[in-house]
């Protein structure tokens, strides 16, 4: 189900006055982007797009006050839609008395911000709904930033992924989730990973219990967000799998809707997990820069094979 949320929690959070429409403030908001109703200023409507939230700022007033009386309550009734969550007047600037009647009829929230310009608010309150309205879902696993890469470790329950985490924090990476990672889709397809608020910074080890990684391993040991770039997947070494040894074969998972690099981990006992998952993540950093270890030894062993072959011509 998409997410909303209320108008009065974007004007709680912008400190924006309500001018009229207070009744409305529990509409709702669905979409992240906003809308400058400029060409609907001079009666244009074909394609308004309603359900945004609509800014009007010093270009768009100023029009506006050109208009004959008449002009400015039908534009403002057309504008007052019952599908629109708010209007909101920028820079501080005087509200015009047919939006305050209109609106006020129809219990249309009006909200009047005098905090910088309307491009930079609008970047803002972009910012918030985008993060506020992202989609979202919770994944069983632990997050670590390693080398810089968000780092997402999953695996059945008692594969080692808390102790691999916990060995990774000793060489001086950090954490941001165990157990449980809450992961949001920004706009542009990227995903971030963070902790439930209750087992933030915190880690379970069996035998051991739950310990709090920050308390031990000081702030430096734990972060509170990351963009999650790469899928490491623990699994019980099995003798008749077929591994891959060169690492030619990409595998990827969908999250939500972004697909992501995999790469599968065998577990068995000698096994340095967090040696290799730092090396996974600095494979995966020089593949970012374009070097393919494995593929530029496959191309050499074939020219290898090649000129062999020539020879024996």
């Amino acid at each position: 189900m998409p997410k909303k949320i209320k108008v009065s929690e974007l004007a709680h959070r912008f400190q924006m006055e309500v001018v009229t429409g207070e009744e409305g403030l529990k509409r709702l908001i669905s979409v992240a982007d906003l809308y400058r109703p400029g060409l609907e200023m001079a009666g244009y409507f074909a394609y308004h797009p309603k359900e945004r939230v609509q800014l009007l700022g010093k270009t768009e007033l100023s029009f506006f006050e050109q208009l004959l009386p008449d002009q400015k309550r039908e534009r403002m009734k057309l504008l007052c839609d019952d599908a629109t969550p708010c209007i909101i007047v920028t820079r501080g600037l005087d509200v015009p008395n047919e939006l305050i009647e209109v609106a006020g009829e129809k219990n249309l929230p009006v909200l009047r911000s005098s905090t910088g310009t309307t491009t930079l608010l609008s970047s803002r309150i972009t910012g918030f709904l985008e993060s506020k309205l992202a989609p979202t879902t919770t994944i069983h696993g632990v997050l670590v930033d390693v080398y810089g890469v968000g780092m997402l470790i999953t695996g059945t329950s008692g594969i080692g992924k808390s102790e691999t985490a916990l060995e990774l924090v000793k060489r001086g990476h950090r954490l941001i989730a165990d157990d449980a990672v809450e992961i949001s889709q920004t706009a542009d397809n990227t995903l971030y990973g963070t902790a439930p608020d209750l087992i933030k910074h915190l880690l379970e080890i069996r035998g051991v219990g739950i310990i709090n990684v920050m308390t031990l391993f000081g702030a430096g040991a734990i972060r509170n967000e990351k963009k999650i770039t790469l899928i490491i997947r623990l699994e019980t070494w099995q003798e008749d799998k077929q591994y891959d040894r060169l690492g030619l074969d990409e595998e990827t998972t969908k999250i939500i809707d972004t697909d992501l690099p995999l790469v599968t981990i065998p577990v068995r006992p000698g096994r340095n997990l967090a040696v290799i998952l730092e090396v996974a993540a600095m494979n995966y950093r020089l593949k970012r820069m374009g070097y393919n270890a494995a593929l530029q030894f496959t191309n050499k062993l074939t020219e290898s094979i090649s000129e062999e072959h020539d020879d024996y011509e």
